[in-house]
């Protein structure tokens, strides 16, 4: 694994607002690293409104369920090859109801123990991962979308992994988290 060397300040544990503090302690019991966090704290009020406003307002806005959406952006971290983010993920994703079956199976989940929702979610995630250039929305893949959910929840699910994907690279970039040895970045 490839551990981050970012160009931008971190800022320590101490010197942090409260508030991000316990995020700190959050993530280096998760992942055992705190860099991105460190490094957030030279903007806080940014890393409130990804918190606040994307995770609390969209991610689990209960909206769409949350073992889905915890399926999906552990597949885009697990495509991705973002330790920090598979490390996170994957207890957030235990924590909701998914399996270790479920988990262990993503790599192949058309075979996996998924419901045909959860399948075209996860279809969709393939479509929007970073690796996938041409990524698109076939009629193929809408149709069977649009059997398991409205548009509206499509639209949603898409916003969900654009700015999970977007921050995706945004970390890679900027060498914020830990990676796996097979990352593509």
């Amino acid at each position: 694994m490839t551990k981050p060397t970012p160009h931008l300040k971190k800022v320590s544990k101490n010197e942090l607002p409260d508030d991000m503090k316990q995020s700190w302690d959050q993530a280096n019991d998760l992942t055992g690293d705190a860099t991105f966090v460190e490094v957030s704290g030279n903007n806080p009020d940014v890393y409130r409104w990804y918190l606040d406003e994307f995770y609390q307002k969209l991610f689990y806005s209960d909206r769409l369920e949350t073992t889905l959406v915890e399926l999906v952006r552990l597949r885009l971290a697990n495509v991705h090859g973002c330790a920090f983010c598979n490390k996170g993920d994957t207890a957030h994703a235990l924590k909701s109801g998914i399996t270790q079956e479920q988990i262990d199976a993503l790599d192949d989940y058309m075979n996996g123990p998924f419901s045909d929702r959860e399948k075209s979610a996860l279809k969709l995630a393939d479509q929007m991962v970073l690796t996938n250039e041409k990524g698109n929305i076939s009629s193929d893949l809408y149709s069977e979308l649009n059997t398991h959910f409205n548009d509206g929840e499509i639209y949603e699910l898409g916003m969900i992994m654009a700015v999970l994907v977007g921050v995706a690279k945004f970390t890679f970039v900027y060498d914020l988290v830990e990676k796996e040895d097979y990352c593509p970045f």
